[in-house]
């Protein structure tokens, strides 16, 4: 048996097993719209054997948005859109999942893949993408200047993400994440370095999650009770003053109260003179694990491992150790698509591996093996010796 490609139930939703697709911005988009290539994109990875496909990340207001290329749940025009994503991941018998997020501080950036400047400070596409976030922050030299939400603001932004919410509901996904991470807006408010408001929702503790409290509860009213909700956060912050995991544990005693199933547990993400590199985690096979094993053991909500995870045999020993409930894989299933089949055959052999893939493709595969002319892949390496929070 394996616990990584074993059923998991959260709710509601069973997943075919414990892989999933992290969500990762792919910048094609047209005015929030999905396009064929998302279908075909997502659809790639879910007949590759993963339990839960997540999409890239949905902005849930127009001016939400990190660049004009990021797919949006902003409207009712979307939803006819995110259903075909949804019947795509589907027909392959894995479960979809979104993640609805407000880029915040970093809204107003450039599509990668065609440029990493920011977009202009001027003109109609940096109006509509302009940062925001819990303070005023002055221009930078790449960028402009950083206008902070007033209590009006945050009120459409609660109710931006109930009503996302409800379409995502509406196009039978089933499963919801807040992004509550990596220097976005939610992350801008919870981080004592980036909050500084003093009003209801800046200097306290208890003030600056407000804003993630009333976003999860505008949630659940309009996510159904059987499906699951998870948040990404930003586990330590890199910055001063800090976010400690002292901080995380406690949010995760609120958010399990508030109705959230899985916390997804990254870390970073502020940038520019408040990030420190003596405080990033140093980056090696799994240095996010500890994260998700310490508010598993001293919080009630399952957890989610991320973070240089690329091997079968590392992701099934961090199960099997108990510090996580599901694994999350983003850039190596990049590198291969087949990331699940193939951590079929490394862990369970021939022939429970061939279980792993679609059923039209198993008697070809089956025929060249059983010829002699093919041989399954397997994990040789000897898993490396990091402490995950034993």
């Amino acid at each position: 048996m394996s616990l990584l490609l074993s059923p998991t139930a959260i709710r509601g939703v069973t997943l075919r097993n414990r892989c999933v697709l992290a969500p990762m911005q792919m910048y094609t988009a047209i005015d929030g719209h999905a396009q064929r290539w998302h279908e075909d994109h997502l659809g790639r990875f879910a007949s590759g054997g993963f339990g839960l496909v997540f999409t890239e990340a949905m902005a849930v207001q127009a001016s939400a948005r990190a660049t004009p290329g990021d797919l949006g749940a902003w409207s009712d025009a979307h939803t006819a859109g995110l259903r075909t994503l949804a019947d795509q991941v589907h027909a392959h018998s894995a479960a979809v999942a979104v993640q609805l997020w407000h880029a915040g501080p970093k809204s107003g950036k450039g599509v990668p893949h065609e440029s990493l400047a920011l977009a202009a400070a001027t003109g109609a596409l940096s109006d509509a993408l302009r940062p925001v976030g819990p303070m005023e922050a002055p221009a930078t030299a790449d960028g402009p200047s950083t206008l902070a939400l007033t209590a009006v603001d945050i009120a459409e932004v609660v109710a931006s993400f109930g009503q996302a919410a409800r379409r995502c509901a509406e196009a039978a996904v089933d499963v919801l994440e807040i992004h509550a991470a990596h220097g976005y807006l939610l992350h801008a408010f919870l981080s004592p370095a980036m909050n500084r408001r003093t009003d209801a929702y800046g200097g306290s503790a208890e003030n600056r999650l407000r804003f993630l409290r009333e976003i999860v509860q505008e949630v659940r009213v309009h996510w159904p009770a059987d499906r699951p909700l998870f948040v990404r956060l930003s586990c330590l912050d890199e910055s001063d003053p800090y976010w400690t995991m002292k901080d995380t544990v406690a949010l995760a005693h609120d958010l399990a109260a508030w109705g959230v199933d899985v916390v997804d547990c990254s870390s970073g993400g502020l940038s520019g003179a408040l990030s420190t590199a003596a405080r990033r985690p140093a980056r090696h096979e799994g240095f996010q694990v500890p994260f998700a094993s310490e508010i598993r053991r001293s919080a009630p909500v399952r957890t989610m491992a991320v973070g240089l995870i690329t091997r079968a045999r590392h992701a099934e020993q961090i199960l099997a150790d108990g510090h996580c409930d599901l694994v999350c894989i983003g850039r190596q299933a990049l590198y291969d698509v087949q990331w699940c089949t193939h951590a079929a055959f490394e862990l369970l052999g021939e022939p429970q591996g061939y279980a792993s893939l679609p059923a039209q493709y198993q008697p070809w595969l089956r025929h060249r093996l059983q010829q002699g002319l093919w041989k399954p892949p397997a994990d040789r390496e000897t898993p490396a010796a990091h402490d995950h929070g034993r």
